[in-house]
């Protein structure tokens, strides 16, 4: 019942958020200079829209696309279709629906991010495991530089370079287009290099602090060998908090791919995103913002469980932890009561004193 209730209050959260953001989406889409039938009326945008534009007139443009309509209208529509899933077509690609243009772009994002997520965790762990049982040593201090390096270098960044290393000077890899999984790997890195920074020098804390606890300093005590402590005690309670990183890092990677689709010629959803910010499609650009807003929180609320499921603190932190029958004298509690001139005593705090 408690897991309900959460799930519960946390939908009633992500509801509110989304209504914020479309608020704030839509108010800073009408502060910006221009709109989309001038932006068309002045050729930009879509080549086919700008050749529709040199024969009509302005007045003829913003009656098709609505900018003479009320703000609050103009809002109240959109959401009003949201809500039943029909977020009515682009402007842009006024034969497209914005849904249509989610459901057909976000798979290629979505995959983007899956991949450099797995190329992530899988470089990054044991890079980290190694500089915490090399702990202060040059292996150390190398790959945490490189870490740190690399945790600071911007994905669009990145990918230029890759561009440059990879495709313009050596050759080797095709630098645009979505064709085949060859188009995939400077993209993927591209996105992935940042993360392994993050996520090495996480796996090297953890594995450091869990390294200092008593159960390992008992293990090695009672004989056991060193790396069926490090792999049996130490690494699985080192991991155990990567769930907390890698699925916002997954939310994150797949809602940060717009520099990189563009440069790379991706047609995933950030590259749609652009197109409808330069061009001031309200529709794709509000359809597509509270998308990355719904995934980020819907993600945020599966690593909850998933962390909760995992650790029975985190259970507790939540609320989730199951309250089992009191006893009068629960030992595990730690806490005696006595009857005094009709009053209850608790000596708990006086006991766990003394002990």
């Amino acid at each position: 019942m408690k897991i309900v209730m959460f799930v519960g209050r946390r939908l009633i959260r992500l509801v509110l958020c989304l209504f914020a953001v479309s608020l704030l989406t839509f108010g800073l889409l009408q502060l910006a200079p221009g709109d989309f039938a001038g932006i068309q009326e002045a050729g930009g945008g879509n080549v086919s829209l700008a050749q529709q534009a040199t024969s009509e007139t302005r007045s003829e443009l913003s009656d098709r696309y609505g900018a003479e309509v009320p703000i609050w209208q103009q809002y109240t529509t959109f959401m009003a279709g949201a809500l039943t899933g029909d977020m009515g077509p682009s402007y842009r690609y006024p034969h497209r629906t914005v849904e249509g243009i989610i459901a057909s772009a976000f798979p290629i994002s979505a995959a983007l991010a899956v991949t450099a997520t797995l190329v992530a965790v899988g470089v990054a762990l044991p890079i980290g495991i190694l500089a915490a049982v090399r702990r202060r040593t040059i292996l150390d201090s190398g790959t945490m530089f490189v870490a740190t390096v690399g945790n600071g270098l911007p994905n669009y960044l990145a990918g230029l370079v890759l561009v440059l290393i990879f495709g313009v000077a050596l050759g080797l890899l095709p630098l645009y287009g979505w064709k085949g999984p060859e188009h995939m790997v400077l993209p993927t890195l591209a996105l992935a290099i940042a993360p392994i920074g993050v996520l090495a020098r996480y796996v090297r804390s953890s594995m450091l602090e869990n390294l200092r606890q008593e159960y390992v300093v008992t293990a090695r005590a009672k004989g056991g060998r060193e790396s069926a402590v490090l792999v049996g005690h130490v690494l699985r309670n080192s991991l155990m908090p990567l769930v907390t990183v890698v699925g916002p890092m997954f939310a994150s990677l797949a809602t940060g791919t717009i520099f990189v689709e563009q440069i790379f010629g991706i047609p995933g959803l950030g590259h749609y995103f652009t197109q409808a910010a330069v061009s001031r499609d309200m529709p794709l650009l509000m359809g597509t913002t509270l998308f990355f807003a719904a995934l980020l929180m819907v993600m945020n609320l599966l690593v909850d469980l998933s962390y909760a499921a995992v650790d029975p603190r985190v259970r507790t932190d939540l609320g989730l932890a199951a309250e089992g029958p009191r006893r009068k004298d629960d030992v595990g509690d730690g806490i005696a009561h006595e009857e005094d001139g009709g009053h209850v005593r608790s000596e708990g705090a006086a006991t766990r004193g003394a002990v």
